[in-house]
């Protein structure tokens, strides 16, 4: 196996007052070309957003975008004609295809609101953009794997166009887990939202990533302190 770790605090940063921003890999003015992808895992944010406050309208296209809630409430407008409010645990994706505008506020005036904002290439451009949502109660995530995104929708998961699978699970201190690669010859990136894993001998701390390439057998995972971790297995060759 082939590991790049990724600590937190050499992720890029930016401190806007209404957004405070961490970047796994080259984002807005942080650029480290050693960091531009994953195979196509393009980007991984995590965003604060103050309440009141966000991202105006803006485009996108030829992109899948992931937008995972942590705490507080994040509200969702597109030109695509949906409104909605995304809560913690649930989760949003959308494909931006031949192009969509979309807005996200804090739809709290007093309260943060704290998300990851993933992007992913997809494997077929200029796509019809398409909007979905969905909840996964955390009991469903209580010491297991929950898939969450797919290219198939398998599992009530939400679909992408590009052949990776998203899973979230959290785990007490002391146990073991592993993940299997649905799709031989993709990696896995692991992203650890709290907590402390053993991962392929390195120690992964909250915000730590790990990407892992050569996969030859199952990723064996030991959890150190009870942990919240996503994992996002991705097509390593873009296309």
């Amino acid at each position: 196996m082939k590991l790049t770790l990724h600590k937190s605090g050499s992720r890029g940063h930016a401190n806007h007052g209404w957004l405070n921003t961490w970047h796994t890999f080259s984002f807005a003015n942080y650029y480290n070309p050693n960091r531009m992808h994953f195979g196509a895992l393009r980007v991984l944010n995590d965003d604060t957003v103050q309440g009141g406050m966000g991202f105006g309208m803006h485009p996108h296209d030829n992109m899948e975008i992931i937008t995972i809630v942590l705490e507080g409430e994040l509200e969702h407008r597109d030109n695509l004609g949906n409104g909605s409010v995304i809560r913690p645990g649930e989760i949003q994706v959308m494909s931006a295809g031949t192009g969509v505008n979309h807005s996200e506020f804090s739809h709290s005036k007093t309260q943060d609101v704290k998300l990851l904002q993933i992007w992913v290439f997809p494997n077929i451009k200029d796509v019809e953009p398409r909007y979905d949502q969905a909840r996964f109660p955390h009991e469903e995530m209580n010491a297991q794997w929950r898939l969450v995104v797919s290219p198939d929708g398998t599992q009530n998961s939400l679909f992408i166009h590009q052949q990776a699978w998203f899973s979230m699970g959290t785990f007490p201190k002391g146990a073991a887990t592993e993940l299997k690669l649905h799709k031989p010859g993709n990696g896995v990136y692991i992203f650890v939202l709290s907590g402390s894993v053993a991962v392929g001998g390195e120690t992964l701390q909250a915000r730590d990533g790990l990407g892992i390439e050569n996969i030859e057998e199952n990723i064996a995972l030991e959890i150190l302190e009870e942990a919240s971790i996503l994992a996002m297995e991705i097509p390593m060759e873009l296309r």
